[in-house]
C-alpha cells in the first residue's frame, strides 16, 4: 500500500469522548455558558483532534512550502519567478512576515523547497525536497505527472511526521511560489465547480488588463485538461503546484496524528481542497485561521463549510495568517486547562 492510502486510512473522526468532556468542562467554568463564543466551540474542536479532553498546544510549527510555476511565464504575476528563490533566502534568513510572526506566537518556522526553479544552497533551516525545477505551464500541459502529485502529497506527509515525532503538537501551513495563486484559482474552480472568474484575484497586485488575461489562461487549462472533481490527484496533477501538494499532504499526515492543522488563507485553502478531495476526514482536523482578500478563498471556505477565525483583510500568504490563528487556538486551549470552575472557585453557578 502507498504511503497515501496507508496514511488516508489512519485517519480517524474526532473524539468525541474528549470533545464531550471539554464541553461539560466549559459549561462548568466561571462564566455565563457561552460567553466566550467560538473561543469555547475551538477547544472543544481541539479537544476532539487530539483526544485529549484539556489540550494543551506547546509546541507550534509553522510550515512554509515553496515552488515554482511554468504558468509564471504567462505573465499571470505583477513579479518575476526568480522572486521566489529570492523570499525562500528572505524566510532562511529571518527577514520576511512569516518570521516576525512566527516569532511573536513563539511557532517554529520550516522552510521546505517543494520545487524551486533553481538549486538552493545548503542552509541550516532549510529541507530541499524539490520534485522537479518548478511545474510545466499548465496552460499548455498537465502541470506535473500523476506521479509527481503523489510524490509531493508524500513528502509533505514526511515532513509532517518528523515534526511530530520531535513533538510539534500544531501545524500551521503557509506558502510561497510565483504563479501559485492563479495554480489555486484552477484547482478552486475545478474542484468547487465556480466560474473561473469568481475565484480568481489579482493574486501579486496584477492590473486589470493582466487579471483578464489571468482568468482566460485558467479557463483554458481547465477546458483543455478536464480535471475530475472528484479526483484530487488528477487536479492538482494537471493544474496544481508542487508546494500546494505538498501542503495538501502536511494536512492529511498531521490529520493522521490527531494533530491541529491551522490553514492560511487561499493558497493552504486550495491545498485543503485537494486533501478534502482524496479524504474527506481530514476535514474536522483543518482550522480555518482567516480570510484572505483573495476573491476564491470564500469560495472554499463556503465549499469546505469553514468559518475563519480572524478577518483582517490579509492576502500576504507565507503562513502568516496561519500563526495568528495558532495564537487563538492557544488561547482556547488556555482557557479550557486553566480556567476554574465555579466548584473550584467556589463562586455560585446559576440557580
Amino acid at each position: 500500500m502507498s504511503l497515501l492510502n496507508e496514511t488516508i486510512n489512519r485517519i480517524r473522526p474526532l473524539d468525541p469522548h474528549a470533545m464531550a468532556a471539554a464541553r461539560t468542562r466549559q459549561d462548568q467554568l466561571t462564566k455565563p455558558q457561552g460567553a466566550l463564543g467560538r473561543l469555547e466551540a475551538l477547544s472543544i474542536q481541539i479537544a476532539g483532534i487530539t483526544g485529549d479532553p484539556r489540550p494543551c498546544l506547546r509546541a507550534p510549527a509553522v510550515v512554509v512550502m515553496a515552488a515554482d510555476h511554468g504558468i509564471a511565464r504567462q505573465e499571470v504575476s505583477a513579479y518575476p519567478r526568480d522572486v521566489t528563490r529570492q523570499m525562500v533566502l528572505n524566510f532562511i534568513s529571518g527577514g520576511a512576515a512569516i518570521n516576525v510572526l512566527a516569532h511573536h506566537v513563539g511557532a517554529r518556522v520550516v522552510v521546505v523547497d517543494m520545487g524551486v526553479a533553481s538549486e538552493l544552497p545548503e542552509t541550516p533551516g532549510l529541507i530541499v525536497r524539490k520534485v522537479a525545477l518548478g511545474t510545466n505551464d499548465l496552460s499548455v500541459e498537465p502541470a506535473m505527472s500523476r506521479v509527481q502529485a503523489q510524490a509531493a502529497l508524500e513528502i509533505g506527509m514526511t515532513v509532517a511526521d518528523a515534526l511530530i515525532d520531535a513533538d510539534v503538537d500544531v501545524i500551521a501551513t503557509g506558502d510561497m511560489g510565483i504563479g501559485n495563486t492563479t495554480a489555486a484559482s484552477a484547482i478552486t474552480a475545478a474542484i468547487t465547480g465556480r466560474a473561473v472568474a469568481e475565484v480568481t484575484g489579482r493574486g501579486t497586485g496584477v492590473d486589470d488588463v493582466r487579471l483578464a488575461h489571468k482568468i482566460a489562461v485558467i479557463e483554458q487549462a481547465l477546458a483543455r485538461h478536464h480535471p475530475d472533481p472528484t479526483d484530487g490527484l488528477q487536479v492538482l496533477a494537471t493544474v496544481g503546484g508542487f508546494e500546494i501538494g505538498g501542503l495538501a499532504g502536511v494536512m492529511l499526515g498531521a490529520a493522521a496524528r490527531q494533530i491541529p492543522i491551522v490553514i492560511d488563507g487561499f493558497i493552504s485553502g486550495a491545498a485543503a481542497l485537494v486533501a478534502c478531495t482524496l479524504a474527506s476526514t481530514v476535514q474536522p482536523y483543518l482550522i480555518a485561521a482567516h480570510r484572505s482578500v483573495e476573491q476564491g478563498h470564500q469560495s472554499i471556505l463556503v465549499h469546505l463549510d469553514m468559518q475563519p477565525l480572524l478577518d483582517l483583510g490579509m492576502r500576504l500568504g507565507e503562513g502568516t495568517g496561519a500563526v495568528l490563528g495558532v495564537s487563538l487556538c492557544q488561547a482556547a486551549c488556555k482557557v479550557l486547562d486553566e480556567m476554574a470552575t465555579f466548584a473550584e472557585a467556589g463562586v455560585t453557578d446559576r440557580s
